[in-house]
């Protein structure tokens, strides 16, 4: 069943930057990710009591959930919104935040202790080469200030989560630790609303359905996923998917969306699996 698990990961991942725009076409960024994480904390809260899970754990376990939910879900997915909201397209977006993978294999070794071989570089080239070739001829002139710092700041982000996530897991049950991290998400989401932005949701039918689906696919799913394989790989073999999201959300923009995916960037997704499977090969990533 582990060898699912990132196949699944990268789906329900890659398929959040395709709602992520419906989201924001209907709702203030933050104001949509505080009612995201409002549900997602209620939600894990549920199923923390149904399993008869202990929630009452000490301030400093609470305290280093809440601080892994505002990387992943307040910096990274905040900055994701915000930028798509600038009007940086989701594209490029994905783009940006694929880097993550270079920048922790960089900080795993000094950080986490973990040995980068010669071969999982050629991995991480061979991937990040693929992301460019299917993503590039969707970067032009026309780039928001904003939404590109927004996406940086994404990307910083989510690098120091899944460090900060690996020097931290197992010390909880996955839905304890998921429900205080949504807990940290939705303070620190809340926060930036009433700071940043003038909050508002039109409750149709485009926002209902994109809601529903990165509450229940992705954030009980692929987040979920995502706090288990960094539990029980290392925090770079783990980071090394996020090379694989953009050229699936391409390919997902063409089924569902209709856009453009051509042959060229076909090759692009090619190089980018084969990157990444080059990059995770030398040890099993996933237990079996």
């Amino acid at each position: 069943m582990n060898n699912i698990f990132p196949l699944l990961f990268v789906i329900l991942w890659s398929s959040a930057f395709i709602t992520s725009k419906v989201i924001v076409d209907n709702a203030s960024p933050f104001a949509s990710l505080s009612f995201r994480f409002a549900i997602v904390a209620i939600g894990f809260l549920i199923f923390s009591t149904y399993l008869k899970e202990k929630i009452n754990v000490s301030i400093k376990q609470i305290l280093e959930s809440c601080f892994s939910g505002i990387l992943f879900h307040g910096l990274y997915l905040g900055g994701v919104f915000y930028a798509i909201s600038e009007g940086l397209s989701p594209s490029i977006t994905a783009l940006i935040v694929s880097m993550q993978p270079i920048f922790t294999n960089i900080l795993a070794g000094p950080i986490l202790n973990e040995k980068i071989t010669w071969k999982q570089w050629i991995g991480i080239s061979l991937a990040f080469i693929g992301v460019i070739m299917v993503l590039g001829y969707d970067i032009g002139d026309n780039i928001p200030i904003i939404g590109l710092i927004s996406s940086f700041i994404a990307l910083l982000g989510g690098t120091i989560a899944t460090i900060w996530q690996k020097k931290i897991s197992g010390k909880l049950h996955l839905s304890v630790n998921n429900f205080y991290q949504a807990i940290g998400a939705f303070v620190f989401l809340s926060f930036s609303m009433i700071v940043i932005e003038q909050p508002y949701i039109i409750f149709n039918y485009n926002f209902i359905w994109a809601m529903v689906w990165q509450i229940v696919a992705v954030s009980f799913g692929a987040f979920t996923i995502l706090m288990y394989l960094i539990k029980i790989n290392s925090a770079s073999k783990t980071s090394n998917l996020y090379f694989l999201i953009p050229p699936v959300s391409a390919l997902m923009a063409w089924i569902f969306l209709k856009e453009v995916f051509t042959l060229y960037d076909f090759y692009g997704l090619l190089i980018c699996s084969s990157g990444v499977y080059i990059a995770t090969r030398n040890e099993k990533l996933y237990n079996t």
